[in-house]
């Protein structure tokens, strides 16, 4: 593990709590805050609509200051936005909460640029581990966000959830000084100005391989984005589950997130991206069917850790083909693009939950995940048949 590969392991255990407790606890307080209970997810989503909103601002920001500068603002303007939310909660405005969940989901496009640059920092054939080793942070950041949280929330006397706020505020700042020491890998192109255009999206979208890579990585976003904003709804307030057993669920839904990432890597290198996608797809289907069970904590317990595995699979194997399938000169471009569509698919999926669990049932907000399933198989068979 290299100096800039450490860095940003580092900085991702304390900037990926702002994800953890997002989930955790902002659903919880939507509910509290709005009028409306369909809208209780709608900070959760709103978040995820920031990221989505931000993903080329953030690649192309980066490509000019370079990513040092572009991680480090990222930090402080979202420990600025965990000091907004304090506030909202405070003064019991939800418009206001769900701006600073915009303004914090914003910032995360800047740290989802983690794994490219992590990738970046060593040589093509181990990005894959790099990028497992990132997101092995996950699991450090998911047990001390949704603690932290969790124990600070009654701190601030009569503000239920300002305590949480204000500790992420401290969270999310400590990256800045990490990543004040990362070091921006320039990488020198020797190719005439006609070898050196760069492809446009449509090209992108056209090769198989990068196609799949895409399909991969967003759906299986989306599908863990929709069930995940769906749980604690689900648990604690359709079925009158304890904060505590929905916090524990979530937790071991991070830890199998990321614990798989000891060993993916290396099983992506033995058995390929295609057939890891495969088995990110079995697990997600693992999860649909524990829906066909009683809404017990044990069944959701099951079910999103199944959920964890499958996402873990999925991304991982899609994060780590797409680098293969750009030029340098490509890279932010298509790093973009690609988060662009990962995270716009994952908002569109954050903010139907609420609605959807409100509206109908947890097994059937499992079962509307099968076409995205189908869709991720389609994207592998294609690409298989292409490049052969």
């Amino acid at each position: 593990m290299n100096r800039n590969l450490s860095l940003l392991v580092s900085s991702q255990v304390f900037g990926f709590t702002a994800a953890t407790v997002t989930v955790f606890i902002s659903g919880i307080i939507g509910a509290q805050l709005s009028p409306i209970k369909t809208l209780s997810t709608l900070p959760p989503s709103i978040y995820v609509v920031g990221t989505a909103a931000a993903t080329i601002f953030a690649a192309k920001i980066m490509s000019i200051v370079g990513r040092r500068i572009g991680f480090v603002s990222a930090s402080v303007t979202g420990s600025m936005a965990c000091l907004i939310g304090a506030y909202a909660i405070m003064i019991e405005s939800f418009s206001l909460f769900c701006f600073s969940k915009f303004i914090l989901g914003a910032t995360m496009a800047f740290n989802h640029q983690y794994r490219f640059a992590a990738a970046e920092s060593v040589e093509k054939e181990q990005a894959p581990k790099a990028i497992s080793s990132l997101l092995l942070a996950g699991i450090v950041a998911a047990f001390l966000g949704i603690s932290l949280s969790n124990y600070t929330k009654d701190f601030v006397s009569d503000y239920l959830y300002v305590g949480s706020y204000l500790t992420l505020a401290v969270l999310t700042l400590i990256p800045s000084f990490l990543l004040f020491f990362f070091r921006d890998i320039r990488e020198v192109s020797f190719v005439s100005n006609e070898e050196n255009k760069s492809r446009n999206y449509l090209e992108f979208l056209s090769d198989p391989k990068f196609l799949q890579a895409i399909t991969s990585a967003a759906f299986a976003y989306a599908v863990m984005s929709f069930l995940m904003t769906a749980t604690p709804i689900s648990m604690h307030i359709v079925h009158h589950l304890s904060l505590e057993k929905t916090g524990i669920v979530l937790q071991f839904h991070v830890l199998a997130m990321f614990l798989p990432s000891l060993v993916t890597g290396n099983l992506i290198k033995k058995f390929g991206y295609s057939k890891m996608m495969y088995a990110g797809v079995l697990f997600y289907i693992l999860t649909i069917l524990m829906s066909f069970f009683e809404p017990s904590f044990l069944n959701y317990f099951i079910g999103l850790i199944f959920l964890g595995i499958g996402w873990n699979f999925l991304f991982i194997s899609g994060t780590s083909l797409l680098v293969t399938t750009y030029k340098p000169e490509e890279k932010f471009k298509a790093q973009g693009f690609n988060d662009l569509l990962v995270f716009s698919s994952m908002a569109l999926a954050s903010l139907s939950a609420g609605i959807l669990i409100s509206l109908t049932s947890w097994k059937t907000v499992n079962l509307l995940c099968i076409p995205f399933l189908v869709l991720i198989i389609a994207s592998i068979i294609n690409a298989d048949r292409n490049t052969k």
